[in-house]
């Protein structure tokens, strides 16, 4: 139960497929939580993803109250997501805003669904079943790309769009990542 470091862009352990749980509920798998949400708290993050600590695991958790980081947010409850499955409920696709712990100081415009359906478990084993939309569904599909070795920059179109916070955001006190 520590705060961990959070490997950065460049490092080989995120670009890999994280390997599935298999066993739930176990001293380990709690401890990795425990680190991760620690870790999370600490960097004021939206959601972290196991492999960001260098586990390569399919464990992701994410929840967003009153973030400095993301101040007209939309909250999201927190969750603990183990081998998760998304799937785009529509086409329909939102241009937005993304940062990354594993990426710090920067920015970049990425497309996201909308609306998702995901699945996956707890830490006890309990089956997961969520239909969201709006910031809830793009911090999912961030936080599970880590699982599948793809980082947001991979996902934006235009380059044009990819920045220094402080560059993009000159006169707004929007914390490094």
């Amino acid at each position: 139960m520590a705060i961990q470091t959070v490997l950065k862009m460049g490092d080989p352990v995120l670009l890999q497929k994280a390997a599935p749980v298999t066993a739930f509920n176990t001293p380990e798998l709690l401890s990795l939580i425990q680190d991760l949400e620690d870790t999370m708290a600490h960097m004021d993050g939206a959601g972290i993803a196991a492999p960001q600590i260098g586990v390569s695991l399919q464990v992701v958790i994410f929840g967003v109250g009153s973030n400095p980081r993301y101040p007209d947010a939309e909250q999201v409850p927190y969750t603990v997501l183990i081998n998760p499955t998304l799937t785009a409920v529509q086409d329909d696709m939102e241009d937005g805003w993304e940062g990354c712990l594993s990426v710090p100081g920067m920015r970049g415009i990425v497309p996201r669904y909308t609306r998702l359906h995901y699945t996956g478990f707890d830490q006890f084993g309990k089956p997961i079943d969520r239909l969201v939309s709006g910031f809830h569904a793009r911090v999912v599909q961030h936080e599970c790309d880590h699982l599948n070795g793809i980082l947001y920059p991979m996902r934006i179109k235009n380059l044009k769009d990819f920045g220094f916070t402080d560059v993009l955001f000159p006169n707004q006190d929007i914390q490094d990542d």
